[in-house]
């Protein structure tokens, strides 16, 4: 299904292929050779997301752009099921695995590979060849690349990449009180400029 949003549309190069059930909405852009899959979803949620050349997007994978970073594949990428993407960059030559994420200005360099539920976090480098072993998370610039395990090694890096206010434009809140009701009403005010789109 492509889905016109804030006055953009979905644009697939004619040797592109986009399954039937997978959805593009607002300002995508589906380079030659793409394969999109089944049930993936590609959003622009502000920004653009782009798929380089020959880049293969699986079953369920969920891409998306933001205002403050667009999305960007390179070419001959493989994002694999049920992955998800939310704005970084991806270089060439890139495999992200089934179940891997990565999230908000991250940077991928070519070669790389994230391997199963890996995950790439907020606002993380990884330079050319890097390698996320299964499970495992790479956090910071330039990255460190930890075992889940490792929780305190993580949130040491983590926790000055500033997931609220780099996302969601929100300071973390003292103790014993939730970031969610401002997160709900900021992400849910953001969401709902989807009310007028329009399918193409």
């Amino acid at each position: 299904m492509l889905i016109a949003h804030e006055g953009r549309s979905p644009s697939v190069h004619p040797t592109a292929y986009v399954a039937p059930t997978a959805t593009l909405c607002g300002d995508v852009r589906v380079g030659a050779g793409c394969r999109v899959l089944f049930g993936a979803v590609l959003t622009a949620e502000g920004g653009p997301v782009e798929l380089g050349g020959c880049s293969i997007v699986m079953e369920n994978a969920v891409l998306r752009g933001t205002r403050r970073d667009p999305l960007t594949v390179g070419r001959q990428v493989l994002v694999g099921p049920t992955s998800y993407l939310s704005g970084c960059r991806v270089e060439d030559e890139v495999f992200l695995a089934t179940g891997s994420r990565v999230f908000n200005g991250a940077r991928i360099g070519v070669r790389s590979e994230v391997r199963i539920n890996g995950i790439v976090h907020l606002r993380t480098v990884l330079p050319a060849d890097s390698l996320v072993p299964i499970g495992w998370v790479a956090v910071g610039d330039p990255a460190r690349i930890l075992p889940p395990g490792e929780h305190d090694e993580i949130w040491s890096v983590q926790k000055e990449l500033d997931f609220p206010g780099y996302v969601f434009g929100l300071e973390r809140p003292p103790a014993g009180e939730s970031l969610m009701p401002g997160i709900a009403d900021r992400f849910g005010r953001g969401l709902a400029r989807h009310r007028d789109d329009e399918p193409v």
